[in-house]
C-alpha cells in the first residue's frame, strides 16, 4: 500500500482508453440519435427533455475526455457518477417492462451499473492524486 500523502500514477492508460472508448461511443451515439432519446426521456417523464438529453450527453462526452486525458479527473469521474446514477434507473427501468424490451433494458441497466462502478474506482484513484 502506498503512502496516502504521496502522488500516485494515474490509472492505466490502456484501461482508461478502453473505458473511455465505450463512453465516447455512447456519447456520439447519443448525439446522433438525440431526437429518439428525447422522445424516450419524454415518455419516461424526464423534465425538459429537449434540454436535458443533449446536456447530459455533452456532460458524458466532456467527462470522458477528462478521464482519457486524466485532466480534472475528480470532476470528470464525479460527472460520470452523476450521469449513471440519474439516467440508469430512470431510462432503463426494466422492472416495469415485459419480454424483449425488459431484457434489452435489463442488459443496458447492468452495463451502466458496471460503468458506474468503473467511475467510482476512477474517482478513488483521482482522490489519491489530489
Amino acid at each position: 500500500m502506498s503512502d496516502p500523502g504521496s502522488s500516485s500514477e494515474p490509472p492505466s492508460a490502456l484501461g482508461r482508453a478502453l473505458y473511455g472508448g465505450i463512453l465516447a461511443y455512447m456519447a456520439v451515439d447519443g448525439f446522433k440519435n438525440n431526437e429518439k432519446r428525447v422522445e424516450v426521456a419524454r415518455a419516461k417523464g424526464v423534465p425538459v427533455p429537449d434540454l436535458l438529453v443533449p446536456f447530459v450527453t455533452g456532460m458524458l462526452f466532456v467527462a470522458n475526455l477528462g478521464i482519457l486525458l486524466w485532466k480534472f479527473p475528480r470532476v470528470s469521474a464525479g460527472a460520470l457518477i452523476v450521469f449513471f446514477l440519474t439516467t440508469t434507473p430512470s431510462i432503463h427501468d426494466f422492472w416495469t417492462m415485459e419480454g424483449e424490451e425488459r431484457q434489452a433494458n435489463k442488459t443496458n441497466f447492468l452495463k451502466n451499473v458496471a460503468l458506474l462502478g468503473g467511475a467510482v474506482i476512477l474517482l478513488e484513484a483521482a482522490d489519491r492524486d489530489a
